[in-house]
Order: structure tokens, then sequence, then C-alpha cells
């Protein structure tokens, strides 16, 4: 059996928050020439990256490597606070291009240790996201458990009578916070959630289109880089729906061997995987005689603007 068609579902690829820390990087370039250092990757996507560091970004991990009195952007995942006061004290001109939407959750867990809430937050260990997050709480002398599975709730040893505020990493898989959350709920009757859901729009709708794409076709491809949680938290949700589902990060590491009995393969893109990439892959199964279809799932207008820091600097450019 032959791909007879590709079936590529919108929304995909780049959200607000990925595309503004893009362009805060390209518009640094602009504005203040190279080198741009950039305190871990923007996104987490390699092809990014590579692009960025072709213009004449450098990325780094650490702030003692960035140089004293140097422009630095700090990612879209968010940074602790001791970061930032780290590049104050070396005289780094900070942009911080952290997405709006995880900066909100910074905000809430801040808010809560200064309530005296009990606080849980459901993220992936190590993921720099929650790091950033955590190291808010940090700052203010309270150490928050990070819950990553359903396992460990059995390890919170708060009071069970007491109240718990849950929190989560922005790009995680909807069903599987969904259950880890009742099973907090379960053991904690008085548990608050935020009154607006930290999962992010972008995870919300991207996730909910492969649910779609997955019962039109045989096998779903998945643009994005292995340390992508929102693209692999895609992969995931197909594989949930009943397709064989993999993770690539371009044309070239199409196996032949997933497509054998297939007959329609679907295409979408993690929230931080460029559309060039989505596109060179439409254009190899047209080559191979497939029809090209696109679904639309849902619509997306969201847009942030631009940091005050960059803002500043774009204005005093200009004089």
């Amino acid at each position: 059996m032959e791909i007879t068609k590709i079936v590529t579902v919108s929304p995909r690829g780049f959200c607000a928050g990925v595309a503004r820390s893009i362009k805060v990087v390209e518009d640094c370039l602009t504005i203040f020439g190279t080198p741009i250092y950039i305190k871990h990757a923007i996104v987490h996507n390699k092809t990014v990256v590579a692009d960025l560091e072709a213009k004449g970004a450098i990325i780094v991990e650490d702030v003692a490597d960035i140089p004293e009195d140097s422009v630095a952007v700090f990612s879209a995942h968010g940074s602790p606070p001791e970061h930032f006061e780290q590049a104050r004290k070396r005289g780094i001109n900070v942009i911080d291009a952290t997405c709006p939407l995880v900066t909100k959750v910074h905000i809430e867990i801040a808010r809560y240790v200064r309530g005296g809430k009990n606080i849980v937050y459901i993220g992936h260990h190590g993921h720099v996201e929650g790091l950033g997050v955590l190291g808010e709480a940090e700052k203010m002398g309270t150490v928050v458990p990070l819950i990553d599975s359903i396992d460990e709730v059995k390890s919170l040893s708060y009071p069970e009578d007491q109240d718990v505020v849950i929190l989560t990493q922005t790009t995680l898989s909807i069903e599987e916070t969904k259950k880890i959350i009742c099973a907090i709920k379960e053991k904690y009757p008085q548990t608050i959630e935020p009154p607006a859901q930290d999962i992010c729009y972008a995870t919300t709708n991207r996730q909910g289109a492969i649910k779609k794409l997955a019962t039109q076709v045989d096998i779903v491809l998945i643009v994005g880089s292995q340390t992508s949680s929102n693209s692999n938290r895609l992969v995931e949700v197909a594989c949930d729906a009943g397709a064989d589902a993999y993770l690539l990060d371009s044309v070239e590491e199409i196996d032949e061997g997933w497509l054998v009995g297939k007959d329609a393969v679907g295409l979408s893109a993690g929230a931080s995987a460029p559309e060039y990439k989505v596109q060179e892959i439409i254009q190899y199964f047209i080559d191979r005689g497939a029809q090209h279809t696109d679904l639309e799932a849902a619509e997306e207008h969201m847009t942030f603007t631009e940091p005050a820091e960059l803002t500043k600097a774009r204005k005093e450019n200009s004089k």
C-alpha cells in the first residue's frame, strides 16, 4: 500500500510565546549587534537554535558563562530569580523572553507562598520551566514538592485536612495531568486549583487537534525535538488515540519502515517547531503522489507584547 494522502492539522507549530521569544532574539541581534547570549536554548527545538546561532546568538547554560556587560536573552521557559540577580551583579543587560503564560505561574506560586498555602507543582523532573517556577518559592524560603506521576502523590506529606494548591507546568499532557489532579484531590479534599488553568492554550489546542487528526489517518508524524516537552506529549496523545506516531526534527529522519502498509499520514508540529520543516515533509509526500489536505481543529489569535527591556532599548537605539 502506498501513501495516498498527507493530512496536516491546524493549529500547529509556533505558539505566541515561542514566536515572541524568537523575535526577541532576532530584534536584539539587530539592535545590539553580535554576539547576543541566550541563557538556555531559547526554545526546545534544535533547528530554531541552529538558525539563531548562525545569525550570531551564543547559547549558554550558566549565567557565569555570559561575559560581563554583555546582552543576554533569558529563554522562554523562565528562570529562577537568582539567575536574574547573578546577571545584575555582572552588569549584564538582560532581556527577559519568558513566555507570559509561564510568568503567570511564577506570579501564582509567589502569591500562594505569601499566603501560607501548601503548594503542589505538577511537572517533569529537571525541566527548566519547573526549575524557574520552584525557584520563586525557594527565594521565599519555601520548598514546593514536584509531582510527575500518580504514584508520586503518595509521597506528599501535607496534613490531609489542610488546603492544597495545585500549580502545573504549561506543557503537560492534559489527560495525564487530570489523573494526577484527581489523585491529589482524593488525598486532599480541600484542593484548590488556580482560577485559570496553567496548561497553556497552545498545548490544549494542539493536543485536541491531534486527537481529531489521529482518527483520520494511519500514522502521525510530529515535527519537534526530543527535548521538547509539548512535542513529546503530542506523540503520546496520537498513540493514545490509536495511531502510530513518531517524533522527528526534519524530513531526513523519516523512516520508510514507518510507512509500510499505511495509506494516510497525519502531520503536525510542536509549539517550538518551525513551519518550513513541516512544509518540507508535505512536499516529500506530494512528490510521492500523495494528496494534501488540511484539517482545522481550532483557531488561534493570541499575541504577546515584547519585553519592556526590549522596548526601552529600541527607543534608546532610535535616538
